[in-house]
Protein backbone atom coordinates (compact mmCIF):
# COMPACT_ATOMS: atom_id res chain seq x y z
CA UNK A 1 0.00 0.00 0.00
CA UNK A 2 0.84 3.43 -0.73
CA UNK A 3 1.02 5.64 2.63
CA UNK A 4 0.60 8.49 1.38
CA UNK A 5 -2.66 10.27 1.80
CA UNK A 6 -3.93 6.97 3.52
CA UNK A 7 -6.48 7.61 6.25
CA UNK A 8 -5.63 5.26 9.37
CA UNK A 9 -7.90 4.90 12.95
CA UNK A 10 -5.86 3.50 15.27
CA UNK A 11 -7.36 2.54 18.74
CA UNK A 12 -5.42 3.61 21.87
CA UNK A 13 -3.19 5.83 20.02
CA UNK A 14 -3.03 7.85 23.17
CA UNK A 15 0.03 6.50 24.82
CA UNK A 16 2.58 3.90 25.01
CA UNK A 17 2.29 1.78 21.57
CA UNK A 18 -0.96 3.20 19.96
CA UNK A 19 0.91 6.69 19.96
CA UNK A 20 4.23 5.49 18.34
CA UNK A 21 2.27 3.84 15.58
CA UNK A 22 0.03 6.68 15.03
CA UNK A 23 2.85 8.98 14.82
CA UNK A 24 5.06 6.43 12.73
CA UNK A 25 1.72 6.37 10.31
CA UNK A 26 1.54 9.93 10.10
CA UNK A 27 5.30 9.91 8.96
CA UNK A 28 4.81 7.99 6.52
CA UNK A 29 1.97 10.19 5.02
CA UNK A 30 -1.39 8.47 6.84
CA UNK A 31 -4.05 10.97 8.15
CA UNK A 32 -4.75 9.60 11.41
CA UNK A 33 -8.04 9.31 14.15
CA UNK A 34 -7.03 8.92 17.31
CA UNK A 35 -8.96 6.74 19.50
CA UNK A 36 -8.40 7.26 23.17
CA UNK A 37 -11.07 6.19 26.37
CA UNK A 38 -9.84 7.99 28.97
CA UNK A 39 -6.19 9.60 27.95
CA UNK A 40 -7.73 12.47 27.00
CA UNK A 41 -4.44 15.18 27.18
CA UNK A 42 -2.53 12.20 25.73
CA UNK A 43 -4.47 11.82 22.96
CA UNK A 44 -4.66 15.53 21.92
CA UNK A 45 -0.77 15.68 22.42
CA UNK A 46 -1.06 13.07 19.78
CA UNK A 47 -3.17 14.31 17.33
CA UNK A 48 -1.59 17.65 17.70
CA UNK A 49 2.20 16.39 16.97
CA UNK A 50 0.20 14.68 13.63
CA UNK A 51 -0.98 17.60 12.73
CA UNK A 52 2.54 19.47 13.40
CA UNK A 53 3.31 16.87 10.69
CA UNK A 54 1.31 18.29 7.63
CA UNK A 55 -1.04 15.16 8.02
CA UNK A 56 -4.66 15.44 9.42
CA UNK A 57 -5.86 14.07 12.86
CA UNK A 58 -8.51 13.73 14.74
CA UNK A 59 -9.61 12.38 18.47
CA UNK A 60 -12.58 10.56 19.34
CA UNK A 61 -13.33 9.08 23.20
CA UNK A 62 -14.69 5.45 23.11
CA UNK A 63 -15.14 2.78 25.58
CA UNK A 64 -14.44 0.04 23.35
CA UNK A 65 -16.18 -2.98 25.75
CA UNK A 66 -19.92 -1.26 25.08
CA UNK A 67 -20.62 -2.33 21.49
CA UNK A 68 -22.85 0.67 21.12
CA UNK A 69 -19.92 2.75 21.83
CA UNK A 70 -17.86 1.47 18.90
CA UNK A 71 -20.43 2.31 16.89
CA UNK A 72 -20.24 5.74 17.91
CA UNK A 73 -16.47 5.55 17.20
CA UNK A 74 -17.36 4.68 13.51
CA UNK A 75 -19.85 6.86 13.10
CA UNK A 76 -17.56 9.63 14.54
CA UNK A 77 -15.01 8.28 12.11
CA UNK A 78 -17.27 9.08 9.10
CA UNK A 79 -17.71 12.87 9.98
CA UNK A 80 -14.12 13.31 9.66
CA UNK A 81 -12.92 10.89 7.28
CA UNK A 82 -14.58 9.83 3.61
CA UNK A 83 -12.59 6.44 3.73
CA UNK A 84 -10.55 4.07 5.50
CA UNK A 85 -7.35 2.43 4.27
CA UNK A 86 -6.19 1.10 7.42
CA UNK A 87 -7.17 0.18 11.10
CA UNK A 88 -4.83 -0.72 14.18
CA UNK A 89 -6.37 -2.61 16.87
CA UNK A 90 -3.89 -1.87 19.73
CA UNK A 91 -6.46 -0.95 22.71
CA UNK A 92 -6.22 -3.77 25.71
CA UNK A 93 -5.80 -4.34 29.18
CA UNK A 94 -3.36 -6.19 31.25
CA UNK A 95 -5.15 -7.76 33.78
CA UNK A 96 -3.49 -10.20 36.50
CA UNK A 97 -5.42 -12.61 38.88
CA UNK A 98 -4.42 -16.35 40.17
CA UNK A 99 -6.93 -18.41 37.63
CA UNK A 100 -9.40 -20.02 40.65
CA UNK A 101 -9.98 -15.92 41.81
CA UNK A 102 -11.20 -15.00 38.41
CA UNK A 103 -15.08 -13.94 38.57
CA UNK A 104 -17.01 -13.46 35.59
CA UNK A 105 -17.45 -10.58 35.36
CA UNK A 106 -13.17 -9.89 35.32
CA UNK A 107 -13.28 -12.35 32.56
CA UNK A 108 -16.18 -11.23 30.87
CA UNK A 109 -14.38 -7.70 30.75
CA UNK A 110 -11.09 -8.27 29.64
CA UNK A 111 -13.00 -10.60 26.98
CA UNK A 112 -15.15 -7.45 25.87
CA UNK A 113 -12.05 -5.36 25.55
CA UNK A 114 -9.38 -7.46 24.28
CA UNK A 115 -11.65 -10.06 21.90
CA UNK A 116 -14.66 -8.45 21.04
CA UNK A 117 -13.92 -4.76 20.26
CA UNK A 118 -11.42 -5.80 17.81
CA UNK A 119 -14.01 -8.28 16.29
CA UNK A 120 -16.12 -5.37 16.03
CA UNK A 121 -14.00 -2.87 14.89
CA UNK A 122 -12.94 -5.53 12.56
CA UNK A 123 -16.35 -5.43 11.25
CA UNK A 124 -16.82 -1.88 11.23
CA UNK A 125 -13.49 -1.01 8.82
CA UNK A 126 -14.35 -4.14 6.42
CA UNK A 127 -17.47 -2.36 5.33
CA UNK A 128 -15.58 0.55 4.92
CA UNK A 129 -12.35 -0.78 3.55
CA UNK A 130 -14.26 -2.92 0.63
CA UNK A 131 -16.69 0.53 -0.15
CA UNK A 132 -12.84 2.31 -1.03
CA UNK A 133 -11.95 -0.18 -2.76
CA UNK A 134 -14.75 1.04 -5.79
CA UNK A 135 -12.05 4.38 -5.97
CA UNK A 136 -8.97 3.45 -4.36
CA UNK A 137 -7.41 0.07 -5.55
CA UNK A 138 -5.27 -0.60 -2.49
CA UNK A 139 -6.33 -3.17 -0.04
CA UNK A 140 -7.67 -2.47 3.18
CA UNK A 141 -5.11 -3.67 6.00
CA UNK A 142 -6.22 -4.27 9.66
CA UNK A 143 -3.09 -5.19 11.99
CA UNK A 144 -3.77 -6.76 15.54
CA UNK A 145 -1.32 -5.90 18.75
CA UNK A 146 -1.31 -9.01 20.35
CA UNK A 147 1.52 -10.21 22.83
CA UNK A 148 3.31 -13.36 23.99
CA UNK A 149 0.44 -14.83 26.51
CA UNK A 150 -1.23 -15.29 23.69
CA UNK A 151 1.53 -18.09 22.17
CA UNK A 152 2.58 -19.30 25.85
CA UNK A 153 1.38 -19.60 29.33
CA UNK A 154 2.05 -16.91 31.79
CA UNK A 155 1.32 -17.63 35.19
CA UNK A 156 -1.67 -15.01 36.85
CA UNK A 157 -3.02 -13.91 33.39
CA UNK A 158 -5.07 -16.53 32.29
CA UNK A 159 -7.93 -14.68 31.08
CA UNK A 160 -5.58 -12.19 29.61
CA UNK A 161 -3.90 -14.99 27.63
CA UNK A 162 -6.84 -16.45 26.60
CA UNK A 163 -7.83 -13.39 25.50
CA UNK A 164 -4.38 -12.50 23.24
CA UNK A 165 -4.81 -16.16 21.82
CA UNK A 166 -7.92 -15.17 20.57
CA UNK A 167 -6.88 -11.88 18.80
CA UNK A 168 -3.92 -14.42 17.01
CA UNK A 169 -7.40 -16.65 15.72
CA UNK A 170 -9.30 -13.86 15.07
CA UNK A 171 -5.97 -12.47 13.03
CA UNK A 172 -6.00 -15.61 11.24
CA UNK A 173 -10.03 -16.30 10.45
CA UNK A 174 -10.25 -12.14 9.17
CA UNK A 175 -7.48 -12.99 7.09
CA UNK A 176 -9.00 -15.71 5.04
CA UNK A 177 -12.48 -14.94 5.26
CA UNK A 178 -11.80 -11.06 4.11
CA UNK A 179 -9.05 -11.95 1.19
CA UNK A 180 -8.23 -10.76 -0.88
CA UNK A 181 -9.86 -7.48 -0.57
CA UNK A 182 -8.50 -6.62 3.10
CA UNK A 183 -5.44 -8.34 4.62
CA UNK A 184 -5.14 -9.02 8.48
CA UNK A 185 -1.80 -9.47 10.45
CA UNK A 186 -0.70 -9.23 13.92
CA UNK A 187 2.23 -8.20 15.85
CA UNK A 188 3.35 -9.68 19.35
CA UNK A 189 5.45 -7.29 21.52
CA UNK A 190 7.90 -8.50 24.00
CA UNK A 191 10.30 -6.18 26.05
CA UNK A 192 9.75 -3.05 24.81
CA UNK A 193 8.00 -0.63 27.06
CA UNK A 194 8.13 -1.62 30.92
CA UNK A 195 5.13 -1.91 32.89
CA UNK A 196 3.14 1.28 34.76
CA UNK A 197 4.95 2.28 37.60
CA UNK A 198 8.49 0.93 36.15
CA UNK A 199 11.12 3.19 34.34
CA UNK A 200 13.32 2.22 31.62
CA UNK A 201 16.25 3.18 33.73
CA UNK A 202 15.04 0.94 36.40
CA UNK A 203 17.21 -1.80 37.43
CA UNK A 204 14.53 -4.85 36.91
CA UNK A 205 13.57 -3.35 33.38
CA UNK A 206 17.47 -3.71 32.50
CA UNK A 207 17.87 -7.10 33.84
CA UNK A 208 14.56 -8.17 31.73
CA UNK A 209 16.04 -6.76 28.41
CA UNK A 210 19.65 -8.35 29.37
CA UNK A 211 17.48 -11.76 29.90
CA UNK A 212 16.26 -12.07 26.50
CA UNK A 213 18.17 -14.15 23.73
CA UNK A 214 19.25 -10.35 21.97
CA UNK A 215 20.72 -9.64 25.45
CA UNK A 216 18.83 -6.00 25.18
CA UNK A 217 14.82 -4.07 25.90
CA UNK A 218 13.25 -2.93 22.74
CA UNK A 219 11.94 0.39 21.88
CA UNK A 220 8.45 1.56 20.44
CA UNK A 221 10.38 2.08 17.20
CA UNK A 222 10.57 -1.67 16.43
CA UNK A 223 6.80 -2.36 16.97
CA UNK A 224 5.61 0.94 15.04
CA UNK A 225 7.97 -0.16 12.11
CA UNK A 226 6.60 -3.43 11.94
CA UNK A 227 3.35 -2.34 11.65
CA UNK A 228 4.48 -0.14 8.55
CA UNK A 229 6.46 -2.57 6.73
CA UNK A 230 2.67 -5.10 7.41
CA UNK A 231 0.33 -2.44 6.02
CA UNK A 232 3.23 -1.86 2.79
CA UNK A 233 3.59 -5.10 1.65
CA UNK A 234 0.49 -6.36 -0.08
CA UNK A 235 1.78 -10.43 -0.04
CA UNK A 236 1.50 -10.68 3.39
CA UNK A 237 -1.51 -11.69 5.21
CA UNK A 238 -2.75 -14.00 8.24
CA UNK A 239 0.75 -13.46 9.52
CA UNK A 240 2.14 -12.70 12.77
CA UNK A 241 5.39 -10.73 13.62
CA UNK A 242 7.02 -12.01 16.85
CA UNK A 243 9.22 -8.76 17.99
CA UNK A 244 10.53 -9.52 21.33
CA UNK A 245 14.06 -9.98 21.04
CA UNK A 246 13.87 -13.64 21.00
CA UNK A 247 11.70 -14.07 24.13
CA UNK A 248 9.47 -16.02 22.66
CA UNK A 249 12.35 -18.84 22.00
CA UNK A 250 12.50 -19.04 25.97
CA UNK A 251 10.99 -21.86 28.31
CA UNK A 252 7.41 -20.81 29.13
CA UNK A 253 7.50 -17.74 26.96
CA UNK A 254 7.63 -15.01 29.36
CA UNK A 255 10.74 -13.71 31.66
CA UNK A 256 9.97 -12.65 35.10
Amino acid sequence: MNLKDAVALVTGAGHRLGRAIALALAEEGCDVLVHYHRSAEPAKETAQTIRQMGRRAETVSADLTDPLLVDTLFASFDKHFDRLNILVNSAASFEQQPLEQITCEEWDKVQALNVRAPFLCTQHAALRMRATRASHPDQGVIINLADLSGLGTWNGYSHHGVSRASVLHLTKVSARELAPDIRVNAVVPGVILPPAGESLESDAWKARGLRVPLARSGDPSHVSQTVVFLVRNDYVTGATIVVDGGEHLLAGGRIE
